[in-house]
């Protein structure tokens, strides 16, 4: 009898484990053919929309029959059936930033040092773990207030955060008055404005902000404008905060990269966004900030919390790579002024370093001190062997700026800098249409510059021409040109009150330090990732063959659509300028991302028109989920 028992108990285990076994193959066929078709060249939606599903997200489309098939052969005309409709994130993800979401990091379990700020740089997500869903707009999100009015207040339910307003109540950051934010232009180091601080670093006596009636200014510009006649005219602002310094220095024909991280005083870079003034989601770390080397007239930190001491001065140098012949930098902190033993040790151990980096001190006065780099590379060359920091190898691209690790090296300039003591470009204006001198180090000619320069401004008369009876003269103020190549788009936009983030493909030409130099701002970037940005920060995209791109880099174009839609604000529009097929497969997308045609256009006259070239306009509906509706309620 027992062992009749036995035998009938083993063979229960094994029938027991061939049912265990038959159902974890079933699991892993079916979770395998979601995860395994996410490889490069597919499209994520699959995954995207089923997990949304399953998490109550609102939105989507439960008929399996509708489900959108990718392919990497994607723009061939007969690509499959369009989807009814894109999943809706859950409202807790309205300010979603993929490669920027701390969630991820933990979800990731991603072994990141935190004293090198890593957990802020960019993490992409990979395809199985996208969330592919369009991204709701807050509940009560009306249209923004429009520049320049919006300079000075926004619309609090379009980003419902007024934890900065009580934490930095004493600084006058920003102020909560009903359903408005207004910004009074304090920062943590100008409680009296940005304009007044401004004023004080220019040439200008203040009563207001000195206090001393015969104070003079800093650096002793002509005419009391930091822009010096227009040779300053690029800043980069280290810590921005809500980004009032750059506010403010937009009157004085400056413009000013403001960078911060997604940190504890999170949304200061939306803020700043949806205020109208350039802005980019960055931070020091152990990796290059996506700019050419000399971009800068001018960097910037206010009490901006960055240990420049730390890994040999690796942070400053990353600065200095980034400044012009002849730049500045402002810097305004405790350190130098301050007359307590921590504040004086690390204020003797700046003063020794940038000294040996050929800094001189331009101007230092009260709570601020602006240091000054060299024109030339005299310099470097005079110093004792062995001093530190040293030079970099003379091998290592200084323009090379996207996913680079930073070091602890001083970059040379280039001959012709070294030449001429100085980047050799025209004051601004002059210098946006004027031949950059860095042509040379893409074999262009003057020739090709300028007519460059003329095609773009035909094709962006025949822009405007096409949104006229969309749009009155205030409607647009944020634009971003997916793929710049000399910055022309951008160039051709001058008469006009807006800004361009004028982005360059990081696996072509490194033309960003062509668009430094006419005067303008951007940033690198590859397309097959998110940008860093916040959701509803642009007004306009400009996409010129930007989807052919991705086809070649066999990226989905389905994630770069909802990419768009998640930069876009509401009503805003997106100007495709590519070949007909991709204006074809794009079309199929409109009713699933909420998307209407607003005009085609006619390229004919164009007679530099590559091929089947044609325009595309569309504009972004404003729409609400049920949820937001409910809240609105």
């Amino acid at each position: 009898m027992r062992g009749r028992s036995d035998g009938t108990q083993k063979k229960r285990l094994i029938t027991s484990l061939c049912v265990v076994g038959i159902f974890l193959g079933f699991l892993y066929a079916y979770y395998g053919s979601i995860f395994g078709s996410q490889s490069r060249g597919v499209s994520a939606i699959e995954y995207g929309s089923r997990s949304l599903r399953k998490l109550g997200y609102l939105g989507g489309d439960e008929d399996s029959d509708d489900k959108q098939e990718s392919s990497t052969k994607i723009f061939d005309g007969e690509d499959g059936i369009t989807p009814k409709s894109f999943p809706v994130c859950d409202g807790r993800h309205s300010e979603l930033i993929p490669c920027l979401d701390r969630n991820l990091i933990y979800q990731m379990r991603l072994k990141l040092d935190l004293s090198l700020m890593e957990h802020y740089e960019r993490h992409c997500p990979p395809p199985e773990r996208r969330y592919n869903c369009l991204i709701p707009p807050p509940p009560g999100y009306k249209i923004p207030i429009k520049w320049p009015k919006s300079r000075d207040e926004v619309w609090k339910a379009n980003i419902p955060h007024t934890h900065l307003a009580h934490e930095k109540s004493d600084q006058n950051w920003m102020v909560v008055k009903g359903e408005r934010i207004e910004f009074p232009g304090g920062g943590t180091h100008f409680h009296y404005g940005a304009d007044k601080y401004i004023a004080s670093i220019a040439n200008v006596r203040l009563l207001a902000y000195t206090a001393i009636a015969t104070e003079e200014g800093m650096l002793n510009f002509s005419n009391n404008n930091l822009n010096n006649e227009g040779r300053l005219r690029t800043v980069l602002d280290v810590g921005c905060g809500v980004a009032s310094f750059g506010a403010y220095l937009l009157s004085s024909d400056i413009i000013a990269m403001s960078l911060a991280p997604n940190d504890v005083h999170q949304n200061q870079i939306q803020f700043a966004l949806e205020r109208g003034i350039p802005a980019y989601l960055g931070v020091l770390g152990t990796k290059r900030l996506p700019y050419p080397s000399r971009s800068f007239e001018l960097a910037h930190c206010s009490r901006c919390r960055i240990d420049w001491l730390q890994r040999d001065g690796i942070l400053l140098l990353e600065l200095d790579r980034l400044l012009r012949p002849g730049g500045y930098f402002a810097y305004s902190s405790p350190e130098a002024y301050a007359q307590d033993e921590e504040d004086l040790r690390i204020w003797r151990e700046m003063s020794a370093l940038v000294s040996r980096m050929c800094w001189r001190i331009a101007s230092k006065r009260n709570q601020t001190v602006i240091w000054q780099k060299p024109l030339t590379n005299e310099c470097y060359m005079q110093r004792a062997p062995g001093t530190l920091p040293p030079l970099c190898k003379t091998e290592e691209d200084p323009d090379a700026a996207w996913g680079v690790l930073m070091e602890a090296c001083i970059t040379q300039y280039s001959d012709h800098d070294n030449r001429v003591k100085g980047s050799g470009l025209a004051p601004w204006p002059a210098r946006l249409t004027a031949p950059p001198p860095r042509l040379a180090d893409f074999g262009y000619s003057n020739d090709m510059f300028e007519k460059d320069t003329e095609i773009w401004r035909r094709r962006v008369d025949s822009y405007w021409d096409l949104l006229s009876p969309k749009i009155e003269s205030n409607t647009l103020r944020n634009i971003m040109d997916m793929k710049a190549n000399m910055g022309s788009f951008a160039a051709a936009l001058k008469a006009k009150d807006v800004w361009v983030m004028n982005v360059v493909p990081e696996d072509g030409p490194n033309t960003l330090k062509l668009i430094y130099d006419r005067g303008l701002i951007g940033t690198v970037h590859n397309w097959c990732e998110a940008f860093s940005t916040y959701p509803r920060t642009y007004d306009l995209l400009h996409a010129w063959t930007v989807f052919s791109d991705i086809e070649k880099k066999e990226c989905s174009p389905e994630d770069l659509l909802i990419e768009i839609d998640r930069i876009l604000r509401p009503t805003g529009f997106l100007i495709i300028r590519d070949k007909q097929s991709v204006v074809d497969y794009i079309k199929k997308y409109l009713a699933a991302l909420h998307w209407e045609a607003v005009a085609t256009g006619d390229s004919s006259s164009d007679s530099d028109q590559n091929g089947d070239e044609v325009v595309f306009v569309i504009q972004k509906k404003i729409w609400l989920t049920s949820e937001s509706l409910r809240d609105t309620e």
